[in-house]
């Protein structure tokens, strides 16, 4: 930063001179640009803002307005402030005209009791602007180095983020358009504090222009936007207080460049999932994991514009139903859009959710009820416009029955908030394998609709489940896979048409004498009678085990 009129007073050729601040004492942190020597009352027009003018005062008006007006010149073209030696004009005091005017500036105004070199003091000063400009080239190279570095390596905005903190000092926030908190870092300040009431704390902070500071918060905030299109702002949170006189921030350059990053990252991964949902998505997986303690979830979520504490909250886990398995790519941007349509679907019903994908095929929302709200008819009006915005969005048939919706059990605190997920998940699951419909009067799935397969899901992972599979279907499914056979698929259409077999020698695609001949070979394999109604039972229930348990 450049000197400071205080500064420049401290030197020691200043101090030979014997200063005394006579106007202006609350202004003496205004910046020194440059130091110029001049004796004419008219030198204003000659200048160009933040000098520190240094006079003898020969040819200075006598008359008191005429001093005025040379006060109010200075002033007005923004020198730092005027300096008159004594000895040529003045011996002991300064006319009072002079230090009225300069006080109700605000100009500081020093004398100098002792004679010094003026180009002494030029010299100095000159060195320290000089100085000062080189450090600012440095600081600025090297600021532009470390951002373009992350910007070539394609570093993700909570990294950008982290380096903005680490050379500020401070903490810094990136918020969307809403005043949500999309990422963070604390620089080492209790996050708690950090985030506490965000939203009603930002709104209430806009400067002027895209960068700007707010001298009653304290923060540096510079919009983030490329091509004409803002989508957040970057906030540097520092402590309350005006900016020296005549100054600019010292880290607007640095936030500035934050944000330039941050916008090149959106630009590069404008393919990818959304800012926001990547933070719903790290929020949903902390509940899951136990990454996060449940203050930091109900924290973050607040300042995302989420309120998780003092709410109902219920898990929902979406899955699209089975079709032709995507190449990779393709499954990720199919993610991706059915993630970003659920969230369009949560908007539309007016609710308060985090929504992000889970794994691989399935998304997961947490709904956050308000007292007032009735849970079944938000549950229902969600599934409603899911399924109406995928047809639109030509993802399924108009005549469809859309993605499985699942819903786990309600609960009243964020520390409940993983048991209504996962059993969300373990719905979804049992789910997917059952027939749309189904004879359910909801629109979406709870654990009493998938009655025998839910029991199933949730026991998959006991070893006793598993050897009951094998004991039952074992040696089928063996027979299959040495004789690239379809048997355990012709037991599973015979069981799901009700033991009809002229139905399912339809449903199979085959002539009666062939499917029977195949249900035969079944009875033959396994060593049962596929007419006793005990045996069907218990083949049926280990399909569905092994349905499960596959899964």
């Amino acid at each position: 930063m450049l000197p400071t009129v205080a500064r420049v007073l401290d030197l020691e050729v200043m101090r030979r001179g014997l200063p005394q601040v006579v106007a202006g004492a609350d202004h003496l942190e205004r910046p020194v640009r440059w130091v110029h020597v001049s004796e004419l009352p008219d030198v204003a027009g000659m200048l160009r803002g933040g000098e520190l003018v240094l006079t003898t005062g020969i040819a200075l008006p006598e008359d008191r307005e005429g001093l005025a007006r040379y006060v109010r010149e200075l002033d007005e073209v923004g020198v730092a402030g005027l300096v008159v030696e004594f000895g040529r004009r003045y011996f002991d005091s300064l006319p009072r005209a002079l230090v009225h005017a300069a006080e109700q500036r605000g100009l500081p105004l020093i004398t100098l009791r002792r004679e010094v070199r003026f180009v002494a003091v030029t010299e100095a000063v000159h060195a320290l602007v000089v100085n000062a400009q080189l450090e600012q080239l440095r600081v600025s190279e090297s600021v532009h180095q470390v951002f373009n570095e992350l910007v070539v390596e394609g570093a993700e905005p909570p990294e950008v983020i982290r380096q903005v903190a680490r050379m500020a000092g401070a903490p810094v926030v990136l918020e969307n358009l809403a005043h949500q908190v999309l990422a963070h870092d604390t620089a080492g300040r209790p996050e708690a504090e950090l985030l506490e009431d965000w939203e009603r704390r930002s709104r209430g902070v806009r400067p002027p222009g895209r960068t700007g500071h707010d001298p009653r918060s304290g923060w540096l905030v510079t919009t983030v936007g490329a091509r004409g299109q803002d989508w957040g702002r970057l906030v540097l949170v520092q402590e309350p207080g005006p900016l020296p006189e005549g100054g600019a921030h010292p880290h607007t350059m640095l936030l500035e460049r934050g944000a330039s990053a941050l916008a090149l990252n959106r630009l590069v991964v404008r393919d990818r999932e959304s800012l926001e949902r990547q933070t719903h998505r790290t929020l949903l997986s902390g509940i899951l994991t136990h990454a996060l303690t449940v203050s930091e979830v109900a924290l973050r979520a607040q300042a995302l514009g989420v309120p998780l504490e003092g709410r109902r909250l219920v898990g929902v886990v979406l899955r699209q139903r089975r079709g032709p398995i995507p190449a990779a790519l393709e499954a990720q941007a199919r993610l991706r859009d059915f993630t970003e349509l659920a969230a369009g679907a949560v908007r539309a019903c007016r609710l308060s959710a985090l929504v992000g994908a889970l794994d691989d095929e399935g998304v997961g929302l947490l709904i956050a009820l308000g007292t007032q709200q009735d849970e079944h008819a938000a549950l229902d009006s969600f599934s409603a416009t899911l399924r109406r915005m995928s047809a639109e969005a030509g993802r399924e048939g108009a005549d469809a029955p859309g993605p499985v919706v699942a819903v786990g059990s309600s609960v009243g605190s964020v520390r409940d908030a993983r048991r209504t997920l996962l059993e969300a998940a373990q719905v979804a699951d049992a789910a997917l394998h059952d027939a749309p419909g189904g004879g359910r009067t909801a629109s979406y799935y709870r654990l009493p609709d998938v009655r025998l397969r839910g029991l199933l899901h949730l026991l998959r992972d006991d070893a006793r489940l598993q050897t009951y599979v094998e004991r039952e279907l074992g040696p089928l499914l063996a027979h299959d896979a040495e004789h690239n056979g379809q048997l355990v698929q012709m037991l599973r259409i015979y069981l799901e048409q009700g033991r009809n077999k002229s139905a399912a020698a339809d449903a199979a695609h085959l002539s009666r004498p062939s499917f029977y001949d195949r249900l035969h070979k079944v009875e033959r394999i396994l060593g049962v009678d596929l007419d006793q109604v005990e045996s069907c039972l218990s083949l049926h229930v280990a399909l569905l085990a092994l349905d499960a348990v596959r899964r």
